[in-house]
């Protein structure tokens, strides 16, 4: 199995696994895109964690099998390429990436499906389709431009060029950067942290953010403003609440 699903303490661990560089073929896709959906519905996975093992989060996608393809193949294919991507991003729960060695490509396009990422030191990602004649096409010309602003995406994707982890880290690309033998560590915990937290409001804030995103503000305001009521009706609110009330703030226990 070349994509594997783990799940302890709340924490869904989605592994790639392929070496030795974590090339995503068209099984790969597929396969993320199971995961996805299975850690979306599942009660017992309240974050997620996605990574390619200690030396290389993903180089990107299988430059053979998408060199055999013509047109009309990838005409076909790109739509679930696309919706496997997509599918990761709409987990409506806390999504990390821990990214070791290259996140390039596919990589880093997985990369930027989840809520946060936490780079290793010596981790290299970027958008090298250009320097094939090709362009981003599981996401990266839209989240890329939506998370560092489009100057900064169009430098990345126009000359195919590769950053290190603290130029990622300056420019919004990866949001913490430790040395590479913790990368996984970190992310784990950040996901075991929230995975204790509530579940319906991570969820609600999660959708309010990136359907947000995705329109102008008054329809988002309006968005948040749903979501925000409606939580009203969660246990987890009263739990909150109640717990602020009698023993002060961050101190409930949401189970």
């Amino acid at each position: 199995m070349t994509v594997t699903f783990e799940v302890g303490n709340g924490v869904g661990v989605v592994r790639l696994d392929r070496p030795p560089m974590n090339a995503l073929d068209s099984g790969m896709q597929d396969r993320l895109h199971e995961i996805a959906l299975d850690a979306a519905r599942r009660p017992d996975v309240r974050a997620v964690l996605v990574w390619g093992g200690e030396k290389v989060f993903a180089a990107g996608a299988d430059i053979k099998e998408m060199q055999a393809m013509s047109y009309e193949d990838m005409a076909l294919r790109s739509g679930a390429l696309q919706d496997a991507f997509t599918a990761v991003a709409r987990i409506p729960k806390p999504v990390v990436a821990a990214v070791t060695g290259y996140a390039l490509g596919g990589g880093c396009e997985l990369a930027l499906c989840a809520d946060v990422r936490i780079a290793a030191e010596d981790a290299r990602l970027g958008q090298p389709e250009i320097l094939l004649g090709l362009i981003p096409g599981a996401g990266g010309t839209q989240r890329l431009a939506r998370l560092i602003g489009p100057s900064r995406a169009k430098d990345l994707i126009f000359t195919g060029r590769m950053v290190k982890a603290q130029e990622a880290l300056a420019i919004g690309l990866v949001d913490q950067v430790v040395p590479a033998a913790e990368v996984y560590e970190c992310a784990h915990e950040w996901a075991s942290r929230l995975a204790r937290g509530p579940a319906l409001a991570l969820r609600a804030a999660k959708e309010a953010v990136d359907t947000g995103l995705d329109t102008d503000l008054t329809t988002g305001l309006a968005v948040e403003r749903g979501l925000f009521a409606g939580l009203f009706a969660t246990a987890d609110r009263e739990t909150g609440m109640r717990s602020f009330v009698e023993d002060g703030p961050g101190k409930a226990d949401f189970g």
